[in-house]
């Protein structure tokens, strides 16, 4: 396997590179939620439906909401309180306009019917210094980014998106169980390959995928990571990208969303 990193464009480069590859199973793309997002937000140079084959999924990564310790919640329902006493007044920041960290905050504001502004970053290294900072209250964080603050009390984890707590903040609660349900933003990782790729090819590297992640030690490697493996099959995951495709194009209606 040789890796080639093509950054750049929100993911929409190495993408479109995918797109336009041979489809003999030998070119595949790793990429993440973006994949669900970006063509609600902006022009892509793919069809992020019809010109990939899904292949298998690799593991997700819930979001935590983190405050800073200035802010005077300790709850969800104390944050939407708070957040409808004071419209427009608060803030969360996200490691890219468009990106998970930014959905979560506008389906946060769309469930709840508060308004609290988005301040876009450079990445989730960045968001973080400044929520430490107190320069924004809050950041919906992938855990990676953020364990360590929330467990030496620079940070204050409020709820994790998903149905489960994390085993690294066992004292979060879900959203759910803090009493806002359907707040589900997470960040996964998935293999796809380019429209036009035998099932046979799919099938087997879907299968191979899917050994390796039922591996012990890789689940374990994974979970050091912040990540909970997801195996699934190439429909499973098809069908969870254009699920994700509609709720995104929601969110960006609602939030009038457009990344130029």
């Amino acid at each position: 396997m040789i890796v080639d990193n093509r950054g750049g464009g929100n993911t929409t480069i190495g993408t479109a590179i995918v797109a336009k590859s041979v489809p003999d199973g030998y070119t595949l793309l790793l990429t993440t939620t973006t994949h669900s997002i970006l063509s609600n937000v902006t022009k892509t140079p793919y069809d992020p439906v019809g010109d990939f084959a899904p292949v298998a999924t690799l593991g997700i990564q819930p979001h935590v909401l983190v405050l800073h310790p200035s802010v005077p919640a300790n709850t969800v329902q104390e944050l939407i309180a708070l957040a409808k006493a004071n419209p427009d007044q608060l803030t969360f920041a996200s490691s890219s306009s468009g990106g998970t960290s930014h959905m979560a905050g506008e389906v946060f504001n769309m469930l709840t019917g508060v308004k609290i502004r988005h301040i876009p970053y450079k990445g989730g290294g960045p968001a973080t210094i400044d929520l430490l900072g107190g320069h924004v209250q809050m950041f919906f964080s992938v855990a990676v980014n953020i364990v360590g603050h929330v467990q030496s009390g620079k940070l204050k984890a409020l709820a994790v998106t998903g149905d489960t707590r994390l085993t690294a903040l066992p004292q979060t609660p879900t959203f759910a169980e803090g009493g806002l349900k359907g707040l589900d933003v997470k960040t996964w990782h998935g293999v796809f390959a380019p429209a036009g790729t035998s099932r046979t090819i799919v099938d087997k590297l879907s299968a191979e995928i899917s050994a390796w992640l039922a591996m012990p030690s890789m689940q374990e490697k994974l979970e050091g990571l912040g990540f909970t493996t997801m195996i699934s099959t190439p429909d499973q995951f098809g069908a969870m990208v254009r699920s994700e495709l509609g709720l995104y194009r929601k969110v960006v209606r609602a939030a009038n969303m457009r990344i130029e």
